[in-house]
């Protein structure tokens, strides 16, 4: 089993958050394998360059050489994102398309994506966590 941490996760873990930060240790402990997509890797490299956050900055390189950046390089992941992106646009409720890709690697690589946004629920056969939600 592995992990798939959205941005906002990630964001929140350069944030210097208590209970993510445990939550990536309890991950590391028992072996369970913890990865970003490059689309996350893009939005926060690019969020903390605009922003010079050089403290993040380094941070953030120091947590990427222990995760597994996962690429969008399989047609797997295009054709689920396609997919994806078919049914939530016929129900109305589509998402960005960002958001779908990141969804999408999670599902092709049969990763739970750990995400605190709600607008991913509606993506169908996404196994996803919100480890920062105040429930439980």
């Amino acid at each position: 089993m592995g992990y798939l941490l959205d941005t906002n996760i990630i964001a929140t873990h350069l944030k210097n958050d208590e209970k993510i930060r445990t939550k990536i240790e309890e991950a590391n402990f028992q072996e369970e394998n913890l990865y970003i997509s490059i689309i996350s890797y893009y939005e926060t490299k690019r969020g903390l360059l605009y922003a010079n956050a050089t403290r993040k900055l380094s941070k953030f390189n120091i947590f990427c050489e222990a995760v597994t950046v996962a690429f969008v390089d399989e047609i797997e992941i295009v054709e689920r994102a396609a997919e994806i992106h078919a049914d939530l646009r016929g129900k109305g409720t589509l998402l960005e398309d960002t958001d779908i890709l990141i969804a999408a690697t999670a599902i092709a690589r049969d990763l739970t994506l750990v995400s605190h946004d709600s607008d991913m629920l509606r993506v169908p056969g996404l196994k996803l966590e919100d480890w920062l939600s105040t429930d439980g």
